[in-house]
């Protein structure tokens, strides 16, 4: 607590003023947590302290709240161009990021507790620095984060707001920032070096040497790549179930239909399934093959039931059987784009809506993939499947404006794998038939880029077909195969350890 409050007041986070009647002043709170090594094994102990932002008016003392974070897809990305590079790769800690954000509100907080001035212990502290736990912290640091590195020849990505790209001559380095977390990858270890001391100059930074655990996920090197999994975050999901002797699934659904919203009683505790469908959603960052099963059961938050916690429970079960199951990376061209996509025609049994998926491959590398269910009902097979396409030419254009952003601008035309005849017709036939007036922006959308040689659209026989494991429940070794396609896998024997 002394370290905490003596960093705090060298870095004139507040001054003590007397209390101006009729001001609303927030509560000051320690916060007490054990830090954890990647391992789940203890670190140190931690204790911050934090203001009451539940207690901020808005328009008063809190204005602006949201802070732009990397996109999961961006960080795939430049893995696999550090990889493709042999680029180093290194994560950056800043000590109480937080603090160094400039406050524009006026804000008032009542001195920590065990550190009252006893000369001025009416007093209350005005804030001039941002705090953990106040509503614009995030974006106060991100401001002034973002305001610097623009003056040492960083300039932030278009396509993705916490991308920072530095090209002084031949060499490059890119900084990805989510909230107070930092990975630095650059051209040669030099130029690393010196971005580091540019940023020390400014903030009190720390090189936590080469990638190994950033956002819960652990990154190892292996003889062919790298390993991304969330093992330790995975086993706490099941041992917050209860779940930790439970019997294994071969596959998170099965292959029945889809749940429908009036599926059994109502479940007796939604907030615990809305926790669980939320600590789901996190776990996809390294496993593609739950998507579509968490997509399905994130549908159904607002009135969870019996039949849908069970649902949960399954993809747990499954879970608890491929708990050491990863994303691979690997070292490859990046030359190309290639993405898969599928719908479940009218699968949703209640509104008769279809379930889309797509995934992208950069290289040998799966980058990007989603399931979703479509925002309007299709009339026919061909428009459900168009829709699916327009959505995954829709990702491939963000994601060619950012490698081009990134200076590895991708000169083929992203080609786009589909297994319905129909829908790859209507890519590339200009004449409109009476089936396709309702979906004429997504018809115009795609046969521009078609014609503009970004995109090709070609089919895919349906056993090939990958994206099939974002759209519908498949036997075991139909999954199985395009799991491994995906390059969810176990991790090599050869493990190194760090990037």
């Amino acid at each position: 607590m002394t370290d905490e409050y003596n960093a705090l007041i060298d870095n004139k986070t507040w001054e003590l003023v007397p209390r101006p009647s009729g001001i609303n002043v927030i509560r000051s709170m320690w916060i007490f947590a054990h830090k954890e090594n990647s391992d789940g094994s203890f670190a140190r102990h931690k204790a911050r302290l934090v203001g009451d932002g539940k207690t901020h008016q808005v328009g008063i003392d809190c204005g602006e709240t949201f802070s732009p974070v990397v996109k999961p897809a961006t960080i795939r990305t430049v893995l696999s161009l550090a990889l493709s590079k042999t680029s180093p790769i290194h994560q950056l800690n800043v000590k109480n990021a937080f603090l160094h954000g400039d406050l524009k509100e006026t804000v008032y907080m009542h001195q920590p507790l065990g550190f009252r001035d006893p000369n001025r212990p009416h007093r209350v502290c005005l804030l001039k620095k941002s705090l953990y736990g106040l509503k614009q912290s995030p974006q106060a640091w991100y401001t002034r984060f973002a305001d610097f590195v623009s003056t040492i020849g960083f300039t932030h990505s278009r396509s993705d707001n916490s991308l920072f790209i530095y090209r002084p001559g031949l060499t490059l380095a890119y900084i990805l920032l989510y909230v107070d977390d930092i990975i630095l990858t650059a051209s040669s270890d030099a130029l690393r070096q010196s971005i580091m001391a540019m940023l020390s100059s400014e903030f009190a930074m720390k090189d936590l040497a080469p990638l190994s655990y950033f956002l819960g996920i652990v990154v190892k090197r292996h003889s062919d790549g790298l390993f991304l999994s969330q093992r330790k975050y995975a086993a706490e999901i099941i041992k917050r179930a209860g779940m930790s002797s439970c019997k294994s699934a071969s596959t998170p659904v099965d292959t029945k239909p889809k749940l429908s919203a009036e599926a059994g009683a109502p479940d007796e505790n939604p907030t615990r399934y809305r926790s669980f469908a939320g600590a789901l959603q996190y776990l996809t960052f390294t496993k593609p093959d739950i998507t579509y099963d968490v997509q399905q059961v994130c549908l159904f938050m607002h009135d969870p039931r019996v039949e849908h916690m069970n649902a949960i429970k399954r993809i747990i079960r499954y879970i608890q059987g491929t708990l050491d199951y990863g994303l691979h990376l690997y070292p490859s061209s990046t030359s190309a784009l290639v993405s898969y996509t599928d719908a479940d025609c009218g699968g949703c049994p209640d509104t008769r809506r279809s379930t889309s998926g797509y995934c992208m491959f950069l290289g040998n590398n799966l980058v990007s993939w989603s399931a979703k269910r479509q925002a309007t009902l299709s009339r026919s097979s061909a428009e459900a499947e168009y829709r699916g396409v327009a959505n995954v030419v829709s990702e491939s254009c963000w994601l060619r404006n950012l490698l081009l952003e990134l200076h590895c601008p991708i000169q083929k035309a992203t080609l786009v794998y589909c297994d319905n005849i129909s829908a790859i017709y209507l890519s590339g036939n200009p004449v409109q038939h009476q089936r396709t007036k309702y979906i004429k922006m997504d018809i115009h959308f795609v046969r521009e880029k078609v014609a503009k040689g970004h995109v090709r659209v070609c089919h895919v026989p349906y056993r090939y077909q990958v994206a099939d494991i974002f759209t519908k429940g498949l036997r075991a070794v139909l999954f199985e195969d395009f799991r491994d396609s995906l390059s969810v896998r176990r991790p090599s024997a050869m493990i190194v350890g760090v990037c």
